[in-house]
């Protein structure tokens, strides 16, 4: 009886330290969601920046990095945090003043067009000169070169996928969590952008 009761006991532990963490995730996450309704740019700016550094984290990974470029982990969560995190932001309040908070599905396109041909060109004309010129150091004139000869097909590839993804954000994610969806799936953009950038470098090598 005595071994039953211990074992009784045992389990009672285990699964109180179950709920202790899930109690802790939910917590946290409570937490954030406050820091969100409270401080919505601030926390926009952080997750944009953790993600960010995230995507890096991995993308270093798989392309074979032994270490971690720490500079270059640290300048892509800088550009996550300064601009990608404030640019969405002001962008989906913009969006969402211009077009009255409208939900129905001719609106929605109207918001997905105009943010295709808008801010999609201008984010990745900006993030690859940003990453030629700051992160990997390269003279402006290469940076320039490169650019000319990479932004079509990176343009062209994000045409194909974030319209969906824009759809999906403005028809589904009520407007203080578009960011946050915008920012998750971008980190997975980052690894695919990284890993394209691999492939075209080591065909030419």
């Amino acid at each position: 009886m005595a071994s039953v009761g211990g074992a009784g006991r045992g389990e009672g532990k285990r699964d109180g330290g179950k709920g202790e963490e899930g109690s802790l995730a939910r917590r946290a996450w409570r937490q954030y969601l406050l820091q969100l309704q409270q401080h919505p740019l601030r926390t926009k700016m952080i997750t944009a920046g953790c993600l960010a550094g995230v995507s890096d984290t991995v993308a270093q990974k798989l392309s074979g990095y032994q270490k971690i470029e720490k500079r270059r982990l640290l300048l892509k969560m800088l550009f996550g945090f300064a601009y990608g995190g404030p640019f969405g932001h002001f962008l989906h309040k913009i969006l969402d003043y211009i077009f009255q908070g409208k939900k129905d599905t001719k609106t929605i396109a109207k918001k997905v067009l105009l943010e295709q041909v808008t801010s999609s060109p201008w984010n990745n004309i900006l993030f690859l000169f940003y990453y030629g010129y700051v992160v990997e150091r390269r003279p402006l004139k290469e940076v320039t070169t490169r650019v000319k000869k990479q932004y079509p097909s990176v343009q062209l590839s994000a045409w194909m996928f974030w319209p969906i993804v824009g759809w999906i954000n403005h028809q589904y994610m009520p407007l203080q969590f578009r960011v946050i969806f915008h920012s998750v799936v971008a980190c997975c953009w980052g690894i695919f952008l990284n890993l394209r950038a691999r492939a075209m470098s080591l065909k030419q090598a």
